[in-house]
């Protein structure tokens, strides 16, 4: 299996459960956006990468569909 890593943008606001159960966004940002093949993708966001979370893979279309997640490369 392959991991296909991306370089991308937080343009406005996508959604996350954090561990403590609550809704937070991905702060407006660069970010990595990287897929292993299967039906979720990790976004990987901080200044080291040291904050993730996995995404439904239609979460992340839908942030691409409304704009508030941009592929730049």
């Amino acid at each position: 299996m392959s991991i296909i890593t991306h370089r991308a943008r937080i343009i406005g606001p996508v959604s996350y459960l954090s561990g403590s159960g609550r809704r937070q966004n991905i702060p407006i940002g660069p970010c990595l956006v990287e897929s292993l093949g299967g039906r979720s993708i990790d976004i990987i966001w901080g200044a080291r990468g040291q904050n993730s979370v996995a995404l439904p893979i239609e979460e992340i279309e839908a942030a691409q569909d409304g704009g508030h997640l941009v592929l730049l490369d």
